[in-house]
């Protein structure tokens, strides 16, 4: 079973989102609120994948990005970014990043696990 990280400061939505993964997707979850300990778990327990919330205090989601992507330990891990932000102009924070894709908050979290297998390419979870 894939292991999947997900980071986010508000812990109703990071407790929705695991019980989402865990329950439908069937996938072993890891929580972290903030990016330094995102990172910290991720270099420990070396994830499978990571849904990283875009706006948090202290170290932001493109901010966390960049350090997973500088350690060697950590690059290689599929990120898929979390936004609440709706798209406003052309450009987006995330243009340009190596992410495995985007997803907008909120989310259906019966439709949640589908959609991150999509992004990663991974066999679709059935409930």
């Amino acid at each position: 079973m894939p292991t999947v990280l997900v980071v986010d400061d508000d812990e109703d939505v990071r407790v929705v989102t695991s019980i989402s993964l865990a329950r439908v997707g069937g996938w072993t979850v890891l929580e972290a609120a903030r990016g330094r300990e995102a990172i910290d778990i991720a270099r420990e327990q070396q994830p499978d994948a990571i849904l990283l919330d875009l706006m948090m205090p202290d170290m932001d989601g493109i901010t966390t990005f960049g350090h997973l992507q500088d350690d060697p330990a950590t690059r290689d891990i599929q990120v898929i970014l979390l936004t609440a932000k709706s798209r406003v102009g052309p450009q987006q924070p995330w243009d340009g990043l190596a992410v495995a894709g985007v997803l907008s908050k909120p989310f259906s979290p019966m439709d949640l696990p589908g959609q991150v297998a999509a992004l990663l390419g991974w066999d679709v979870p059935r409930p």
